[in-house]
Order: C-alpha cells, then sequence, then structure tokens
C-alpha cells in the first residue's frame, strides 16, 4: 500500500507513537472506495498503535484541488459543502476508534484555521513562506499549465501545507498520509514546518486504487463504489468484490482486509484454485465491515437467489428492501393489486400482465413441461389461480420460467 515517503519515516515510526493525519474534502456527499484506501491507511496507523487524524477539508473544499485533474473543478455552494461534511463525518466514526485511551483518533475541520484570517494576513503568513517556481515544480501545477489552472486552484498547495503547519503545532501531527497525487501537496508541508518551525516532518503517500479501465476510484469519476448504501447498495457493494478480476484479488485484499498476513496467505493458498472463494470472503469481511452483518446477510441472500438454487426458505426470509433490490436486478412488472384479489389464472398472468409468453399456448406447453415456478413452487396445472395471499411482504411475487429466466411481479394500490 505504500508508494512513495520521505527518508527517516521508518526510524520516526520505531521511536514511539506518533500522529499523523489525512485530509478528505467534502466535494461528495458520501466516500468512495477511492477515499477507503486512506481510511484504511488511518485504520492500520492506529491498530499499529499510532494516533490518527481525521482532517475534514471545510476550507479546501470551498477551493478545489487540482491533484489528478486535468480542468477547473465546479466549485461547490458552501451550503452544499456543509451538508456533504456533515454526512461523511458519520463514516469516520464508523471505521474509527474514537474512544480508546492514548492512541484514540481525533478529528479536525480546516476552516478553524482560515475562519479568523484575511486575505492579507494569508498572502503576509501563508503564501511568503513557498516561492512561485517551487510551487510551479509540482505536478499538480505543472501538469495543468497548459489546459489552464486559476490563481484559486494554485492556492490549493498553500492551503494544505499550512494545515499540515498547524496541525504540527496545535496536535503534535508529524506524519502526512494520502493518495499519491498528493505528494507534491504533502511535501510542500513538510517544506512549511522545515521553513517556519525549524523542524522535521514526513511524508508518505498510497499507489492510488484504479479499476480494470485504469481508471482512478474518484467522487466525480463514473462508476463509483460508495461507502453511503443510499448511493452504492449493499447487494451492489458485495457485488463488486464477487465479480471482481481475478488478478486484483490479492491487491484489493492487502489494500482492504483486517486479517493477518499469516491468514491472508493460508487462505490463497488454500483457494488457490478457486478465486471465486477468496473473492466471497472479502465480500463478507467488507461488506459486514461497511455496511453491517444484517445487510451483508441480505446482500448474500440476494444473490444466492439470483445466481445459485436458492430455496423457498431463502425467498421465504427475504425482507422487503432486499425483494426490492431483486426487482431491480431481474425483469419486472408493475400489475394493480386488485387483479390478484379474487385470484388471477396463471395464464392470463403469463401473457398479458407481464408478457412473458407471448401465447397462452405458449404458457400451457411450459407449465405442462414443469417450467413454471411462482415463489419457488412449481405450478401443475394451467387452471391455477394467483391470489393476494400468494404475494410476498403483501406486494412480490417471484416468477421463474426454467433455472435462468426469473421475473419479480411488483403489485400497486
Amino acid at each position: 500500500m505504500l508508494q512513495d515517503s520521505t527518508p527517516g519515516v521508518e526510524e520516526h515510526l520505531a521511536e514511539k507513537m506518533r500522529v499523523g493525519y489525512i485530509g478528505f474534502d467534502p466535494t461528495a456527499p458520501a466516500l468512495t472506495l477511492g477515499n477507503f484506501v486512506q481510511i484504511m491507511i488511518l485504520k492500520l496507523f492506529q491498530l499499529s498503535g499510532n494516533k490518527p487524524v481525521v482532517l475534514m477539508g471545510g476550507a479546501t473544499g470551498r477551493i478545489g484541488d487540482p491533484s489528478g485533474k486535468d480542468k477547473e473543478r465546479i466549485l461547490k455552494s458552501f451550503d452544499e459543502l456543509d451538508e456533504n461534511l456533515a454526512a461523511q463525518k458519520e463514516n469516520f466514526y464508523k471505521f474509527l476508534d474514537f474512544d480508546c485511551g492514548e492512541n484514540s483518533a481525533i478529528m479536525r475541520n480546516n476552516i478553524d484555521y482560515y475562519n479568523e484570517m484575511n486575505v492579507l494576513d494569508f498572502l503576509r503568513d501563508v503564501g511568503k513562506t513557498l516561492t512561485v517556481s517551487y510551487m510551479m515544480s509540482k505536478d499538480s501545477v505543472k501538469n495543468r499549465l497548459e489546459s489552464g489552472l486559476s490563481f484559486t486552484e494554485f492556492s490549493y498547495q498553500l492551503l494544505q501545507s499550512y494545515d499540515f503547519q498547524k496541525l504540527f503545532e496545535n496536535d503534535e501531527v508529524t506524519m502526512q498520509m494520502g493518495g499519491s497525487d498528493q505528494w507534491g501537496n504533502i511535501t510542500s508541508g513538510t517544506e512549511f514546518i522545515r521553513r517556519n518551525l525549524s523542524a522535521k516532518a514526513y511524508a508518505v503517500t498510497t499507489p492510488l486504487l484504479t479499476k480494470s479501465d485504469g481508471k482512478k476510484f474518484g467522487k466525480s469519476e463514473k462508476g463509483n463504489i460508495w461507502l453511503d448504501a443510499a448511493k452504492t447498495s449493499p447487494y451492489k457493494f458485495y457485488q463488486f468484490w464477487i465479480n471482481a478480476d481475478d488478478k486484483d484479488v490479492q491487491k484489493f485484499t492487502r489494500y482492504f482486509t483486517l486479517k493477518s498476513h499469516q491468514e491472508i496467505e493460508a487462505r490463497e493458498v488454500e483457494h488457490a484454485e478457486n478465486p471465486r472463494e477468496l473473492k466471497r470472503l472479502l465480500a463478507e469481511e467488507l461488506t459486514t465491515r461497511v455496511h453491517g452483518q444484517e445487510a451483508h446477510d441480505a446482500a448474500q441472500n440476494v444473490s444466492n437467489l439470483l445466481f445459485k438454487k436458492a430455496d423457498k426458505a431463502t425467498l421465504l426470509a427475504m425482507d422487503k428492501g432486499s425483494l426490492e433490490i431483486v426487482s431491480q436486478e431481474i425483469p419486472s412488472f408493475k400489475i394493480k393489486k386488485e387483479v390478484f384479489e379474487s385470484g388471477l389464472n396463471i395464464i392470463h398472468l403469463l401473457t398479458e400482465h407481464t408478457g412473458i409468453f407471448s401465447s397462452n399456448g405458449e404458457a400451457r406447453r411450459a407449465i405442462k413441461g414443469n417450467s413454471i415456478s411462482v415463489n419457488k413452487d412449481k405450478i401443475g396445472s394451467h387452471e391455477t389461480n394467483i391470489s393476494t395471499g400468494a404475494l410476498l411482504h403483501e406486494k412480490y411475487l417471484m416468477v421463474e420460467n426454467g433455472k435462468k429466466n426469473k421475473y419479480v411481479i411488483i403489485t400497486e394500490e
């Protein structure tokens, strides 16, 4: 998980408990899998006996970080940023321990450093520290000179650097960590501390987590996996790990598991010929940690129902939310609930109300061939009627045509 570091980091960490931080800008209402890499760095840092600091970017989020971007960011309103920050904060309480004694995690907001500072103070006290040539040597600036870089985003490097200095002074933070695209900003912070405080600070970065197409998991990129159930359901989160490329399993495991080296390596030897089981184990661990045991179990039940030979008990045990997820993953049909009140003939259900079959004869042949099931019960006669009593949670009905063709009926008032 480590890419670059300034000299002496290992010796620095070996001496005593250290305090290190990572910053998170509230540019989205939730955190992504890319952010989860940094959360894991803080988690492992804490489990190693050190003290993690989460710095919320109440100020830097208003400016926009040019790092890793090929064009100017669209500025968010202050209200939107404040709402995003409040939503993101809850994630950190889930993953880090803020009440474990000496190395309890702490949270800061960098708006506190700038609320009372006017532009002249900023230019004198902060802007004087680094030369323009020094700032332009950083990739985050250099890579944007041709496409255009506003003074607003150019100043981001100064803000992040000053953050490090203030945390060094106020919270004894001697390390800043982050993604590899943050190297320039982080080392500018160590330079601030060297020049302004005549002290030594350290920098560590991690490789950016990339998808199979080579793109990183950023908050503004399409196809993201979010840590918020409202944006990426626990089922889709679970399925992301199940469907990961076999070649990525070792990397993902080392990034995100809390298992020991020995457990990881033993598991990989045991399942060397079955990468799907390695992915299932990772999916179980991460879905449970991010969304809870109940959400994992529901996601697994949905997966079993859709992709394995699940029995009727599995279907009947599913809650309303799980059935709603199923309806989003396979073809579904909406039918007025009233048509079931006096009993709806199975043929009519399969043809005129859903179009699963184009003719009554085709539907009869499927029933005669023992291919049709409703809620996992085989339909033996074309005269069978389906009533409201068959509706799961008084709303859903699952229809199957053979092993592979599954449908959900959703009733409406």
